[in-house]
């Protein structure tokens, strides 16, 4: 931590002394809103805990529904083949 601030202290002085202090202010200004701004993006697209509990409990309900709907289709399939063979 304490390398980087020297380096941007220095990057700081070397920018003043070529374009200006007014310019250099402006433009590490600029190149820490957009920074934090990026920042900002990826903490919106982050899942939380919230967010996976509530995956995990749909996946949960989805998984009774295939089951059960399994079991009523051998149901019907068992019954059909019951039927098919007492006719025989």
């Amino acid at each position: 931590m304490y390398l980087e601030a020297k380096e941007t202290a220095r990057l700081y002085q070397l920018l003043s002394d070529k374009l200006g202090n007014d310019t250099t202010e402006a433009m590490f200004k600029y190149i820490d809103n957009k920074t934090e701004r990026s920042v900002e993006n990826t903490i919106q697209t982050l899942a939380t805990k919230d967010d996976l509990t509530l995956v995990r409990k749909e996946i949960n309900e989805t998984k009774v529904d295939v089951i059960k709907w399994m079991f009523i289709f051998w149901a019907g399939q068992f019954s059909g083949i019951i039927a098919i063979i007492m006719l025989l």
